[in-house]
């Protein structure tokens, strides 16, 4: 019987390149995207929230997701280059996304919308929003192992992945180029964000954790970030100058913008269980089709 020594992983970006190119990383984006829709439109009409408030909801998560995350990769870790050559910035589509990016930019976007929308408050919203957040994580994660792109340092498990280094020059025809097995570090993440996914849906469904405001944001925080934090030590850095910040520090990028939110997490949780839990009603059905039936 032979052993597995590694996977030689020679996975397709693109799904489709005719009539139109469909990458899988977009594709993932996109059912991350619709999911997500799906699971806050049940639970906005579990609670009889107003179903005209989920159009302007999708609307500004996935413009702040997108402007969130190019913006986050070019202030968190390639500043350097975007300074000299800001019309670079629009060009999404060559790669450069950062998730701690993308979550600020749906906090701002949700302090908008609380404002401007629900007139309530912004925790009332990101209780319900980060619920089906970690499923789209795993997605995305899933769409960087097709990219052979955020991968981990070398490995002798058998599980370990040889991934296209010149993934660019081999899509044009070129001979692969394998690395050495490295960790598969996307997988490590997607696994873990499904789980945190889970722990959310639970929380909501099965203990009304909703009743306890930031709760539930205060688990993802921690579950998500946390898991950042532990999986970057066998991850590759992003931008060649954080081999610099790990050598002085021991820590990259990743791992110190992942921190604060770590601490809002345990912040959160501690402020929610010394407040006493408001009860709700679940009407299942938006208000707004009450309001109809009167």
């Amino acid at each position: 019987m032979t052993m597995i020594d590694f996977i030689t992983w020679t996975a397709n970006p693109n799904l489709l390149t005719s009539p139109v190119t469909v990458r899988w990383y977009g594709l993932m984006f996109a059912i991350g995207f619709l999911v997500g829709y799906e699971i806050v439109y049940r639970i906005f009409k579990h609670e009889g929230a107003p179903e005209k408030w989920l159009a302007p909801l999708f609307l500004y998560v996935v413009v702040a997701t997108i402007v969130g995350a190019r913006l986050g990769h070019v202030f968190f870790y390639d500043w350097s280059y975007y300074s000299q050559h800001p019309a670079d910035i629009l060009k999404v589509w060559e790669g450069g996304l950062a998730s701690h990016g993308g979550t600020l930019g749906i906090i701002i976007a949700i302090i908008f919308y609380s404002w401007h929308v629900t007139k309530k408050s912004v925790l009332w919203t990101l209780d319900r929003l980060c619920i089906p957040i970690g499923f789209v994580g795993a997605l995305i994660r899933i769409g960087n192992l097709m990219n052979h792109e955020i991968y981990g340092g070398p490995t002798s498990q058998p599980w370990g992945f040889r991934f296209i280094d010149n993934i660019g020059a081999y899509m044009q025809g070129a001979e692969p180029v394998f690395t050495q097995p490295c960790h598969p570090t996307q997988i490590y993440e997607a696994l873990c964000y499904l789980l945190v996914f889970a722990l959310c849906m639970w929380l909501y469904w099965k203990r009304n954790a909703q009743e306890r405001q930031g709760l539930i944001l205060g688990w993802f925080f921690i579950g998500i970030f946390g898991t950042r934090f532990f999986i970057e030590f066998l991850k590759n850095v992003q931008e060649p100058w954080e081999v610099g910040l790990r050598q002085s520090i021991g820590l990259d990028q990743g791992q110190l913008l992942s921190i604060p939110f770590v601490i809002a997490g345990v912040w959160l949780i501690v402020r929610a269980m010394r407040k006493p839990r408001e009860k709700l009603e679940y009407p299942n059905e938006f208000s707004d089709a009450k309001e109809k039936k009167k």
